[in-house]
């Protein structure tokens, strides 16, 4: 993908999260038609390439975004050594739906937004279990290379749209997401990125996660 990076209009943010502080990058274009909070997965970061790239696309189709950490420093520091913190769903989730919670009440520019989460690895099982718990406030959901089906119970209350994008060739995400498909009630679709591994590494690969993703918000915004 050609989108290194997000655009100059993109500002640090300090966020108050079940009584943690996380950071984050927002960026919100000029009428926006929208807000995507990135959820990150396994051992990742508000820094991680793929997602950034994927965002740079969503603000060039005026939708704001907000990359984040789930973690604080200090137990980025522990899960690059034990990775405890990285399975925890509960505790991804239970910080995603605060930060959503902080959208509403701390930014007037995005209050009013239409929000929906973007998800990657065990994050896309963090997006759907705050997806579930905030029906009335996340309008649409996308998984790239997600573990939606680590979202157990909660999958059977997602009202969201939900998209799952898997890579071709990550045969056993693919029969994961074929499982958690089928316990959605909301409208949903699993989209295969031909030729494409867990990580959408392959030429132009993130760039088809970033077109279905971006048509997937737009449409479910309108």
């Amino acid at each position: 993908m050609n989108v290194a990076k997000l655009p100059t209009i993109s500002r640090p943010v300090a966020i108050a999260a079940e009584g943690t502080m996380l950071n984050g990058d927002v960026s919100i274009p000029e009428d926006a038609a929208g807000i995507i909070v990135f959820v990150h997965g396994s051992g990742s970061s508000r820094f991680s390439s793929r997602n950034r790239a994927v965002a740079g696309a969503l603000v060039h189709a005026r939708l704001g975004t907000l990359l984040l950490d789930l973690l604080t420093e200090s137990e980025e520091r522990t899960d690059a050594i034990t990775a405890e913190f990285r399975f925890d769903i509960p505790l991804l989730a239970a910080r995603t739906t605060g930060v959503i919670d902080w959208l509403g009440a701390s930014m007037t520019s995005a209050a009013s937004l239409p929000l929906g989460l973007f998800g990657a690895s065990t994050g896309a099982a963090a997006a759907l279990i705050a997806a579930a718990q905030r029906p009335h406030r996340v309008r649409a959901v996308v998984s790239r290379g997600g573990r939606p089906d680590l979202a157990d119970a909660a999958l059977d209350s997602v009202s969201a749209p939900t998209l799952l994008v898997v890579g071709g060739r990550d045969e056993p995400v693919i029969d994961l997401n074929r499982q958690a498909a089928a316990r959605l009630s909301a409208e949903h679709e699993l989209r295969i990125v031909s030729g494409a591994t867990h990580l959408f590494e392959e030429p132009g690969a993130l760039d088809e996660v970033a077109r279905l993703a971006t048509t997937w918000f737009l449409d479910h915004f309108a």
